[in-house]
């Protein structure tokens, strides 16, 4: 099938499907006019290719992890990347979780500033410049 075929049957735009071969996570065929050709089991693996980057995982995670995929055999190593990219994900998380917290704070201090933390509203809210003769 075409590339355009692929892409409606498996829910992606013909983009996603020349990034996915430039990784290495899929593969065509090339017609004599230099045209992707794709085997009916791509459709599968596309969606299979969606699933992991919903899951989170990157493209070169999703490469080192395809051959256990595809044998039905999964590795320690296999197990090891997907435990790494959870500790990955999850440090993120806490991460965003932070930058959040004092987002919140911000709002919080914008909503209700006091002269603790608006100089505009300390006394005097500015003091005069005196310039330094020379």
């Amino acid at each position: 099938m075409r590339i355009g075929e692929l892409a409606r049957r498996a829910g992606v735009s013909t983009r996603a499907l020349r990034y996915y071969e430039e990784q290495g996570l899929l593969a065509s065929e090339r017609t004599a006019s230099d045209q992707r050709v794709y085997a009916e089991a791509a459709v599968e693996r596309v969606r299979l290719i969606q699933q992991l980057f919903t899951a989170g995982l990157p493209s070169r995670t999703i490469v080192r992890l395809m051959p256990s995929i595809e044998t039905g055999d999964a590795s320690p190593e296999s197990f090891e990347l997907l435990a790494a990219e959870r500790d990955r994900i999850t440090t993120a998380m806490a991460e965003l979780a932070a930058a959040r917290d004092a987002l919140d704070r911000m709002v919080a201090i914008a909503n209700h500033p006091t002269p603790e933390h608006c100089p505009a509203l300390r006394e005097p809210a500015w003091a005069p410049y005196e310039s330094a003769e020379v």
